[in-house]
C-alpha cells in the first residue's frame, strides 16, 4: 500500500512538471508571433496567446483527472472581476508602499518621465495583465493545487516557486533576481491563490506589481516616473529596495496564510 502511494505521488509530480513544461512550450511557440509587433504589443499578443494556451491545457489536465476548473481555481464566475479588482488594488498598494519606503530608507527619488502617456499606460496595463494571467494559470493553478493536495502547502509552494524561478532564469533574468524576485513573488501569489481558492486575486496582485514596477521606470522603456539616484549610491538603493521587497512580500504571504487558515477553520 505504501509503495502504491509513493508511485502515485511521483506520478503527480510528473504531471505537475509536464503541465508547467507544456505551458513553457506554448509560450516559446507563440513568442515569435508577438515579436512582429512594436512597443508593448509583443507582450500583449504573446501573453494573450500563451494565456489561452495555458487555459486550454488546464482544461485537458482537469478532464484527465476528472476534476473541474473550480478545483484548480481556474473557473470564471460572477465574482471573478471583483476579486481581480481587489487583487489589483492590493498590488498597487504594495507598489506605493515599496516606493515610499525606498525614499525613506535610501537616497532615491521619483521624477516624472516623458514617456508615460495614456496610450502607453493602457498598453502596459494590458500587457502585464495578460502576462500575469498566463503565469498564474501555468504555475498557481493546476500544478499548485495538485501538489498541495498530495504533499501539503509548503512542499507545493517551494516546488512551484523553484520552477517559476527556473523559468525566469531561462528567460534571461539574473540568478539572484530569479531567486529573490520570482521565487519570493511566487510564494505570495501561491498563498493568495490557495487562501482565496482562485486565481483572480493573485492575477490582480501580480499584474499590479509588475505594472507598478514599469510605471516607476524599473523595467526599461517608456514609463510614468523614473528613479533618480545620487552618484555612487546605486548599490545601497538596490540593497534597500531588495530588503523592503522581501519584508513586504513576506508579510503579505503570512497575511494570506493566516486568512486561509481562518477560512478553513470556519
Amino acid at each position: 500500500m505504501h509503495e502504491n502511494n509513493t508511485i502515485l505521488r511521483w506520478l503527480a509530480i510528473g504531471r505537475a512538471v509536464l503541465f508547467m513544461v507544456g505551458c513553457a512550450v506554448i509560450l516559446a511557440a507563440v513568442s515569435p508571433i508577438g515579436s512582429r509587433f512594436p512597443a508593448k504589443w509583443p507582450e500583449v499578443v504573446t501573453g494573450t496567446l500563451a494565456s489561452l494556451g495555458a487555459f486550454g491545457l488546464t482544461v485537458v489536465f482537469v478532464r484527465w483527472e476528472k476534476l473541474s476548473l473550480a478545483n484548480v481555481g481556474a473557473a470564471i464566475n460572477a465574482r471573478s472581476v471583483l476579486r481581480l479588482a481587489f487583487g489589483f488594488i492590493l498590488g498597487v498598494s504594495f507598489v506605493a508602499l515599496w516606493a515610499a519606503l525606498s525614499v525613506v530608507a535610501s537616497p532615491v527619488q521619483w521624477a516624472r518621465a516623458s514617456g508615460g502617456g495614456l496610450p502607453a499606460v493602457l498598453l502596459a496595463l494590458a500587457a502585464y495583465l495578460v502576462l500575469a494571467c498566463r503565469e498564474e494559470l501555468a504555475f498557481r493553478g493546476y500544478p499548485l493545487r495538485l501538489l498541495n493536495r498530495l504533499f501539503g502547502l509548503w512542499f507545493a509552494q517551494i516546488f512551484v516557486a523553484a520552477l517559476f524561478a527556473a523559468e525566469h532564469k531561462l528567460g534571461g533574468l539574473r540568478g539572484t533576481r530569479a531567486l529573490i524576485g520570482a521565487a519570493v513573488g511566487s510564494l505570495l501569489f501561491g498563498m493568495a491563490a490557495l487562501a482565496t481558492r482562485g486565481l483572480a486575486v493573485p492575477i490582480g496582485v501580480h499584474a499590479a506589481w509588475n505594472f507598478g514596477q514599469w510605471a516607476l521606470g524599473l523595467r526599461g522603456g517608456s514609463s510614468v516616473w523614473r528613479p533618480v539616484v545620487r552618484d555612487g549610491f546605486q548599490a545601497s538603493v538596490d540593497l534597500a529596495g531588495t530588503i523592503i521587497y522581501l519584508a513586504l512580500f513576506s508579510t503579505a504571504t503570512l497575511a494570506f496564510w493566516l486568512a486561509g487558515r481562518r477560512a478553513t477553520d470556519k
